[in-house]
């Protein structure tokens, strides 16, 4: 019997888990497709790398959507069993509310590891593959990729650049380009022709321009030095492929564990703490799934998500202490993780009492 209720238990959760999942990734993943549509019509990335970027964001929104994915499926799936009365059911044959853990188990462990892979190991590695297609993407652009009449963005400083006319050998006709040169300060060159010429340095390149106007000043003012000219060569800074000071979520953990930077130690205690979160999220989500038949299927699922949107917010928060120096990194985030887990067990005691108490 009490293999047929684990089975039972386990499919319920499992299946309500993959649909859940698999709903909340597809949402996400419209809205980056669509943002990686605007990033390929504005030339910033590469038409064949579109779906290599949309896998790999995939696997960095599966690190949160896991944990919250197995949450919601946990309360739903036990919530209903609980609306329609087959829990109770199942406690008068000597399932108490410990017996529920066994068969969630069977998934959460599985889970919790492959949190703690993406979390680690993979979500870094992934981030800094996109940034590394995008930065490849920048460098590899030139004049001949431009499509006539479209506006595209040139080099770090964003220089927008426009041609009527790209004839074969990559050299434009009819050319318009702004960019900033400093605070507040803008410059528009329009020239009959340009093209773009490789330095000495690899990392730089110029755009060359003939026969045309330069404009320079502050916008909304009068102050504007125009320069007419024969030939202006304008330089630009090509990305960068390997930064030397990458962000915190894009370096490796062992580089994190080797760091005493405070944004460093914030990262590294927020990648162990997805895995751990996972771990106790399933273990607060049973107690929280409890509820009377007569009772509305959402009651207890709004009070599970205002759970998790508070854990959430306090790990943020403490992760950005952390970053300011206002917390102690030994402190971390382990008090949140330590407060949660102490909830879940001061339920389980309470529900535990009650239930020794109707079925003894």
């Amino acid at each position: 019997m009490r293999r047929i209720l684990d089975r039972y238990i386990f499919r319920e959760i499992a299946w309500t888990w993959l649909g859940v999942t698999v709903v909340l990734l597809l949402i996400l993943l419209t809205n980056q497709f669509a943002r990686i549509l605007g990033d390929v019509a504005k030339g910033r990335l590469p038409k064949e790398a579109a779906m290599e970027v949309i896998g790999l964001s995939a696997a960095q929104y599966l690190t949160i959507l896991i944990p919250i994915g197995l949450f919601l499926a946990i309360m739903m799936a036990l919530g209903r069993l609980y609306k329609d009365s087959e829990m109770p059911a199942m406690m008068a044959c000597r399932l108490g509310p410990w017996g529920i853990y066994r068969p969630l188990m069977w998934l959460l462990v599985p889970l919790a590891g492959t949190v703690a892979w993406l979390s680690i190991d993979f979500g870094p590695r992934a981030l800094l593959s996109v940034e590394r297609i995008g930065a490849e993407a920048r460098r590899a652009a030139d004049l001949a990729s431009i499509e006539p009449g479209r506006f595209i963005e040139v080099g770090p400083d964003n220089a927008v650049v426009y041609g009527e006319r790209v004839l074969g050998d990559g050299s434009m006709e009819n050319v318009f380009l702004q960019r900033r040169v400093a605070d507040g300060v803008v410059e528009v060159v329009v020239a009959r022709r340009g093209e773009q010429v490789d330095s000495d340095d690899p990392d730089v390149r110029y755009l060359v321009l003939h026969d045309g106007r330069r404009y320079e000043g502050v916008p909304g003012t009068s102050q504007f030095r125009v320069v007419e000219f024969a030939e202006h060569g304008i330089p630009y800074r090509l990305p960068s492929l390997d930064p030397e000071d990458p962000a915190p979520r894009a370096m490796s953990f062992i580089s994190l564990l080797q760091s005493d930077d405070p944004e460093h130690v914030a990262e590294m205690q927020w990648r162990i703490g997805v895995p751990l979160a996972t771990i106790i999220l399933a273990i607060l989500a049973v107690p929280l799934s409890r509820t009377q038949p007569r009772a509305g299927r959402y009651g207890r699922i709004a009070i599970g998500l205002l759970v998790f949107i508070i854990y959430l917010n306090m790990l943020s928060a403490s992760k950005a202490w952390i970053e300011q120096g206002s917390l102690s990194t030994s402190l971390g985030l382990w008090w949140v993780h330590g407060s949660m887990l102490l909830l879940a067990a001061m339920i389980l005691a309470v529900q535990g009492s009650l239930h020794k108490r109707i079925f003894r």
